[in-house]
């Protein structure tokens, strides 16, 4: 994950140039919105000033700020974040990562808090994005929230061949940019996809995707308060089943085989909270996302025990 300091505009964009193409919510008190900007602001109460109060953010120990992070897929990503914190509030500049998927999000705001006098803005272009960056600074060099995302249409001919997000993720990623210079892809139907993206790539990938599938495609680039957006659609329904496994929920949520659920497991097409699952028995919670490559995605909602023994389990599935 690369971060870069945004008093020099022509290194950020050599440092995400160089790395684009290389071989990676929960809401709380804290969460307000700026327009069609998601932030989470931390600041604390802690009013001393000076080079001892920055000692306070270099002393804490990164096993005891990491050892609350509930999701332990997520710890080296937060932990390359901690550091990212650390030196932006030594140098009293603000560093920014790329798009970070809800998990990592999540478990970096709870770390960031409690660190003195940083503040985290998360940012993914409209309120309900699921991906978003984070820049990190020193609380008293935000000024205002940095302008870190950009938002590019994508139109074509879909009216008789519909693309699906994977798609338009597919042709973006074929041309040679990372996933995590990516955010939400937001569908338009038949009128194609909004996509978000890191500032720095707007011209290349406005120059270079000319294809999604088999359609002609044209990019231009839009302001983020043109954006096209509403909740997801979901359908919720129940099952019963005799435990929590991912090869038993996932195959109920998506009306699949089992069988066929455990060979897309060993292909690597099966992902809990964006982290890929190498395991039939991963066991779920209330609050996990499934996806599914292909299938889409489903959330699991309330759990409860039968009289049997068995849980009775509700699935809210995208569509």
């Amino acid at each position: 994950m690369a971060a870069a300091s945004v008093t020099s505009p022509w290194l950020l964009r050599k440092a995400f140039q160089a790395l684009a193409f290389s071989q990676p919510l929960h809401t709380n008190k804290h969460l307000s919105f700026y327009g069609n900007l998601c932030s989470f602001p931390f600041q604390y109460p802690l009013r001393s000033s000076g080079l001892c109060h920055i000692a306070q953010v270099i002393k804490g120990d990164n096993d005891v700020l990491l050892k609350g992070v509930g999701d332990k897929s997520a710890i080296e990503e937060v932990k390359h974040i901690l550091d990212t914190a650390r030196r932006a509030a030594t140098r009293r500049e603000i560093f920014h990562t790329d798009f970070l998927t809800p998990p990592v999000l999540k478990e970096s705001m709870i770390v960031l808090q409690k660190l003195a006098d940083v503040k985290a803005v998360a940012q993914g272009g409209y309120p309900q994005a699921e991906r978003c960056r984070l820049s990190i600074g020193h609380s008293e060099v935000f000024t205002n929230d940095p302008n870190v995302v950009a938002a590019i249409n994508i139109s074509g001919n879909f009216s008789f061949e519909p693309c699906s997000h994977g798609d338009f993720l597919g042709a973006i990623l074929g041309k040679g940019i990372a996933r995590e210079k990516l955010g939400d892809i937001i569908l338009q139907g038949e009128k194609g996809a909004h996509v978000l993206i890191v500032p720095e790539l707007v011209d290349f990938l406005m120059s270079t995707l000319d294809k999604v599938a088999n359609v002609s495609v044209s990019c231009i680039q839009i302001p983020l308060l043109a954006l096209e957006y509403e909740p997801p659609r979901t359908q919720s329904f129940k099952t019963v089943e005799a435990s929590l496994r991912v090869d038993a929920l996932a195959s109920a949520g998506f009306k699949i085989s089992r069988s066929k659920l455990v060979n897309l497991i060993s292909n690597g097409d099966v992902r809990v909270n964006w982290t890929t699952v190498t395991k039939n028995g991963t066991t779920l919670k209330t609050g996990d996302i499934v996806s599914v490559s292909g299938k889409g995605r489903l959330k699991i909602g309330e759990i409860n025990r039968t009289k049997k023994g068995k849980f009775s389990v509700e699935l809210i599935r995208y569509l």
